[in-house]
C-alpha cells in the first residue's frame, strides 16, 4: 500500500508541474461554465439545478477529459524509455496500476472540485435542491473513475498518447451509446445492451437517486479495466 501511495503522489505531482495539465483544467472549466450558462439561459432560469447540463453534456465532457488525463500515464513512459526501469523496480504490477490510477483520479477530483463554484452560485441567487446536486457529483465521480480506468488500459497497449486517447474515447463512446442500440433491438438482448450502457446508470444520479446497482456497476467496470491493465503489463513483460 505504501508503494501504491508513493506512485499516486508522484503522478499527482507530475500533473501539477505540467503546463499541459493546467491547460486541460482551464479548458475543462471553460466548457463546464459555458454549458452551465447555456442550460440556464435555455431553460430561462426556471431550473435552478445543475442536473440538466450534467445529463445532457456534462458527463460527455467529463469522459473526454478523463481519457485525455489518462492517455499519458503509461504511454508516455514507454515513449521516454522509463517504463522498463519501472518494470524492473521492486514493485508489483498491481501497485503500479493502482498508484497511477489514484494519481490521475486525484487530478480529476481536483478539477471537479473547482466546478463546485456553479452550484454555490445557484445557492447565492436561489434555493436549489441540494439532493440532486450531491448525487449528481457522486455520479460524476463514479463515471470519471470508470473513464480513467478505461483510459489507463488504453494507455497500457500503446506508446502513443494520441492513439491511447482515441482508443479510450472509442471504448467510452461504445459503452455510453450502446444503450441506444439496446432500445432499438428490444427483448433480452436489448436489455443486456441497455444494462451495459454507462449512460443508463449515470442518468439515475442526476435525478437525485442513489441506485446501489449503478454504484456496483461503475465499481465493477472500473475494477475490470484495472485488472485488464495489470494483465496487459504482465503480457508486455514477456513480449
Amino acid at each position: 500500500m505504501k508503494n501504491t501511495m508513493l506512485i499516486a503522489l508522484k503522478e499527482f505531482k507530475s500533473y501539477l508541474t505540467s503546463p499541459m495539465a493546467y491547460v486541460i483544467a482551464c479548458v475543462f472549466l471553460v466548457l463546464y461554465g459555458s454549458l452551465f450558462i447555456w442550460y440556464l439561459e435555455d431553460t430561462q432560469y426556471s431550473d435552478t439545478s445543475i442536473n440538466g447540463y450534467l445529463d445532457i453534456w456534462g458527463n460527455l465532457v467529463l469522459m473526454l477529459f478523463a481519457a485525455v488525463l489518462a492517455m499519458r500515464l503509461i504511454a508516455e513512459e514507454k515513449k521516454l524509455g522509463t517504463w522498463e526501469l519501472l518494470l524492473t523496480a521492486p514493485l508489483r504490477d498491481t501497485e503500479v496500476v493502482l498508484g497511477k490510477f489514484l494519481g490521475s483520479l486525484g487530478m480529476l477530483v481536483s478539477m471537479l472540485a473547482l466546478t463546485l463554484y456553479f452550484p454555490l452560485l445557484l445557492r447565492v441567487f436561489g434555493i436549489p435542491d441540494g439532493g440532486p446536486i450531491l448525487t449528481g457529483y457522486l455520479g460524476l465521480f463514479l463515471l470519471g473513475a470508470t473513464s480513467l480506468a478505461i483510459g489507463l488500459f488504453a494507455s497500457s497497449v500503446t506508446s502513443n498518447q494520441i492513439v491511447a486517447a482515441v482508443v479510450a474515447g472509442g471504448m467510452l463512446a461504445i459503452l455510453y451509446f450502446i444503450g441506444i442500440a439496446g432500445d432499438a433491438i428490444g427483448g433480452a438482448a436489448g436489455n443486456i445492451l441497455s444494462y451495459i450502457s454507462l449512460y443508463s446508470h449515470f442518468s439515475a444520479f442526476v435525478t437525485g437517486i442513489i441506485d446501489t446497482r449503478a454504484i456496483i456497476y461503475f465499481l465493477s467496470i472500473t475494477a475490470l479495466f484495472l485488472f485488464l491493465t495489470i494483465r496487459s503489463i504482465e503480457t508486455s513483460r514477456w513480449s
